[in-house]
C-alpha cells in the first residue's frame, strides 16, 4: 500500500518508475540541427559507438531499434514516447554522427486519386 509521500507522485504500480519526457530532454523542447519530419526514416550510422556511460537508457534504444531504418513516427511508438520528445533525442544523436535520417523521396506531380480514395476510405473505417 502506498504511504502517499511525494516519491509516490514518481511509480506507477504497474509500470513502474514515471519519468517526465521533459526530464528524459533535460528540460529542451527544440530539437538541435533542423526539424525532422515524422515519415523521415532513421538508421543508425555505420561508426564507433561511444562508451555506454555517455549514452542514456533512451539513446542506447534508439540505436539498437534503428538499426533497421525506421520513421520518427514508427521509433515514437515502439518507444512509447511523445514525438517531440523523440525528436529531440534524435537532434543530439544526429548532431553527434550516431544516428543518419534519410529524407524520404518525393515524387513530382500530383498524387494518384485513386491511392488518396483508398487512404481516405481506410480511414474512415477506422
Amino acid at each position: 500500500m502506498s504511504s502517499g509521500g511525494p516519491d509516490d507522485l514518481w511509480v506507477d504500480e504497474d509500470a513502474g518508475p514515471v519519468v517526465r519526457p521533459f526530464a528524459v530532454t533535460r528540460g529542451r523542447t527544440r530539437q538541435r540541427g533542423g526539424d525532422l519530419d515524422l515519415i523521415a526514416v532513421l538508421v543508425t550510422a555505420e561508426v564507433p559507438m561511444p562508451e555506454p556511460a555517455l549514452l542514456g537508457p533512451e539513446d542506447e534504444r534508439i540505436l539498437e531499434c534503428c538499426l533497421n531504418p525506421l520513421t520518427v513516427a514508427e521509433l515514437a511508438s515502439e518507444l512509447a514516447l511523445p514525438v517531440g520528445v523523440v525528436r529531440v533525442l534524435l537532434g543530439d544523436l544526429v548532431e553527434r554522427g550516431l544516428v543518419e535520417v534519410q529524407k524520404p523521396v518525393v515524387q513530382a506531380g500530383r498524387p494518384d486519386v485513386r491511392i488518396l480514395k483508398e487512404v481516405i476510405d481506410g480511414l474512415r473505417a477506422l
